[in-house]
């Protein structure tokens, strides 16, 4: 997939308009258009604001690799977002967390959990990733009732 077809995809996945994308990266209409149709290619600069407004990484974008829309592809994408900056768009913590003080030891006791979780279960990494999330949701739900 070009890097216009990947532009075009991602803004409509986004239900954005080409004036959208326009004012929100400060250049025309125009020039999104032209992106979109491979007729030129924008600048580096832009491609990063692009990445980060698709929540995509920069390398996805300017890499070669061809996708066809098939379940296969999907999954690349999906694996290619940057979830942490997708999700701290709404939820903020996301983005400054690892600032607060005192955050590495419970980063370093989740990393210890995790690894001890996949090996005693002998779970590969995502099913590791996605029982340790669910069972952290499930806290969060019932924590969440109690302070109804």
């Amino acid at each position: 997939m070009s890097l216009g077809e990947k532009l075009l995809d991602l803004r409509k996945k986004a239900g954005l308009s080409q004036e959208d994308v326009a004012y929100k990266l400060g250049v025309s209409r125009q020039s999104v258009s032209k992106w979109e149709a491979n007729q030129t290619v924008p600048e580096l600069n832009k491609v990063k604001l692009l990445s980060q407004l698709y929540s995509v990484s920069y390398d996805y974008l300017i890499s070669g690799c061809s996708t066809s829309g098939d379940v296969t592809s999907i999954e690349m994408i999906v694996d290619e977002i940057d979830w942490t900056s997708a999700w701290s768009k709404k939820y903020p913590i996301l983005a400054s967390y690892k600032g607060i003080e005192g955050i590495n030891t419970y980063c370093e006791k989740i990393s210890k959990l995790y690894d001890e979780c996949m090996d005693e279960l002998n779970l590969d990494d995502q099913d590791t990733v996605l029982i340790l999330k669910d069972i952290l949701y499930q806290k969060y739900k019932v924590s969440k009732k109690k302070n109804k």
